[in-house]
């Protein structure tokens, strides 16, 4: 069994994380444990977990798990959506890339900055929301309210994944979200929707998630990258 630790944004990701993916990792020969991201530590040793403001603190939270010499691998669960400005990759990017060519780009940006063969990066293009509109129909079945599908029916016409609803401040994924489902809690429903669509679905209409999945699969059934060793990449 290899032992996975997942750096993920806030409890919404992490109930995700243990309700959803866990199960079918372990019959894949992977146990993955989540970890919320630190935001903010005091002299006095407390600490403020949830969110990304900076890229240091999600930098530091990652070596401190790679230091883990018992950990397979350390991956992250964390919104495209709302990096921050120093994020790795960033300022390289030229605006005229797919989506998926810039998710791509700043994971291997963040990788390469990590350096280490243990370190497998995961951002949700563009937010952890867009896996809940994998279907309209569970997500209007949460609230009992069959216009919820209707609406969001539509609203997914015009991408061929959820995973393509942008980063925009009023259109992204939770934004929409929010402005047709007031009453929407990202910690209580967005976990229990996810449970409901199921992996399976989800990973169907979602290919960036799809792959990143695919790629935990593959760790437990693979030999490498083992516990307790780490080539940095030069």
């Amino acid at each position: 069994m290899k032992r996975v630790h997942v750096l993920v944004e806030g409890q919404t990701e992490e109930t995700f994380v243990r309700d959803v993916l866990w199960g079918h990792l372990q019959a894949s020969g992977v146990h993955v444990t989540a970890i919320i991201a630190t935001t903010k530590r005091l002299k006095s040793g407390r600490k403020f977990k949830g969110g990304v403001a900076k890229y240091q603190q999600i930098k530091r939270d990652i070596q401190r798990l790679l230091a883990d010499r018992s950990a397979a691998a350390v991956t992250t669960m964390i919104d495209y959506y709302g990096l921050p400005a120093d994020f790795p990759g960033r300022g390289t990017l030229t605006g005229e890339e797919s989506c998926y060519e810039r998710v791509k780009h700043l994971e291997r940006e963040m990788r390469a900055d990590i350096r280490s063969q243990r370190f497998l990066p995961y951002l949700s293009l563009h937010e952890f929301e867009a896996l809940l509109l994998t279907s309209p129909r569970h997500f209007a079945a949460t609230f009992q309210d069959q216009q919820i599908a209707t609406h969001l029916t539509t609203m997914l016409d015009s991408v061929i994944s959820p995973e393509e609803i942008n980063d925009d401040p009023i259109t992204h994924p939770s934004a929409r979200i929010n402005q047709l489902v007031p009453g929407y809690k990202k910690r209580l429903h967005g976990p229990m929707i996810a449970g409901r669509i199921g992996l399976n679905a989800i990973r169907q209409r979602c290919p960036h998630f799809d792959r990143w999945v695919t790629s935990l699969e593959r760790l437990g059934r693979s030999a490498g990258p083992q516990a307790g060793t780490d080539v940095p990449k030069t």
